[in-house]
């Protein structure tokens, strides 16, 4: 220290500089200068998130003010109210599927179902982990799915004969062994085939599994930007288990889209075959007027309005001539005009050609 600064302030440089030492585990000499910190200092991802209000709890718990205003704006998700019923019935057949799978107690819930933007997942997968990747070969499109390493060494204990009650060892910071990679793929396949099964009654669809991957880089299969819908399963098999999580890009479910946007239609998906052989049969007996033609005029609107009872128009059709037949406007079949014992008669002598359309109706009210 300089000999101008008084006794007071030597005293709270000292006491800054104590606070600093402990922090670093050093002890400050007296006279040291004060410490400088550095304005520049580069936050992490933590820091960033505390900073911001997220409380890096479960995605589904509650948002403070900061988190919805930043993301009210990130994606535009259209409500697709059918696919959660899909998700809710690939629940239920997946928890019969795995048990038969493992052959064990297997409980599939759904966590919850959220939207968010392609490359934002990517950077919160939780790794290590193994990414399917799989094609919705109906709709030319990809999705992913993933599987995180609690359900990976449940999955390999179950199926290789591990003991219950005991939880599954991990070996974190080693790749896969091929064994590994090989009971996930045919999980995955299981799944897939649920799924496809879950869509069977919105759309004809088969989910084929492609690659496995373990580096998200690799597993983009849709632009970071694009929006997605992300489904969280839960597997718990007693007291081992883990989670899936299923990603399907908004473009790849945007063939059946106008499906998925309809509301709960009942226990029984897609077409009812009762009703419509109902309606076909009332339709058969359904009664309709059908006109006989013989001529059309046209007047003026003056001449027509001073029409008045006891006036007579002539016809231009001559005796013998041919009728139409039509149904509102619709010309159906030209005949002769008869009589049959006391009443007058009409038979068909052939059948016109129906224009799909309308000129024929619409020839018809010009004439008229």
């Amino acid at each position: 220290m300089s000999g101008g600064v008084t006794s007071d302030a030597g005293n709270e440089d000292d006491d800054l500089a104590a606070a600093w030492g402990a922090s670093l585990e050093e002890e400050p000499a007296p006279d040291a200068p004060p410490l400088q910190v550095d304005a520049a200092k580069v936050l992490n991802q933590q820091e960033i998130d505390s900073l911001l209000g997220f409380g890096g709890g479960d995605a589904g718990g509650d948002k403070t003010g900061m988190e919805r205003i930043i993301q009210s704006g990130l994606v535009s998700y259209e409500r697709l109210p059918m696919l959660e019923i899909v998700f809710d019935r690939l629940v239920r057949l997946l928890s019969t599927t795995l048990r038969n799978f493992t052959s064990d107690n297997v409980e599939v819930s759904l966590d919850g179902m959220s939207s968010l933007r392609f490359g934002d997942y990517l950077d919160s997968i939780p790794l290590p982990a193994m990414l399917a990747v799989f094609k919705a070969d109906a709709w030319d499109n990809h999705g992913l799915l993933v599987v995180d390493s609690a359900l990976i060494y449940s999955v390999v204990d179950v199926l290789l004969g591990g003991r219950r009650g005991t939880a599954a060892m991990r070996i974190e910071g080693r790749p896969y062994t091929t064994i590994e990679r090989t009971l996930v793929e045919r999980l995955v396949v299981v799944v897939l085939a649920d799924l496809s099964a879950a869509f069977a009654p919105i759309a004809n669809v088969t989910f084929r599994f492609e690659r496995l991957e373990t580096n998200p880089r690799f597993a983009a299969v849709s632009r970071l930007s694009n929006a997605a819908v992300l489904s969280r399963l839960r597997v718990d098999m007693e007291d081992r288990g883990g989670k899936i999580e299923l990603l399907m890009p908004y473009a790849t479910l945007e063939p059946v889209r106008d499906l998925l946007l309809q509301q709960f239609m009942g226990e029984k998906f897609g077409r009812d075959s009762i009703w419509e052989n109902h309606l076909a049969e009332e339709l058969r007996s359904t009664e309709v007027a059908l006109d006989i033609v013989l001529d059309q005029q046209t007047m003026p609107l003056s001449d027509m309005l001073n029409l008045k009872v006891g006036d007579r128009m002539l016809l231009a059709a001559m005796p013998g001539a041919p009728v139409r037949l039509q149904c509102g406007e619709i010309a159906l079949f030209e005949g002769e005009l008869g009589r049959r014992d006391a009443r007058i008669a009409v038979k068909i002598g052939r059948e016109l050609p129906r224009r799909k359309d309308g000129a024929a109706g619409a020839a018809l009210r010009e004439v008229a």
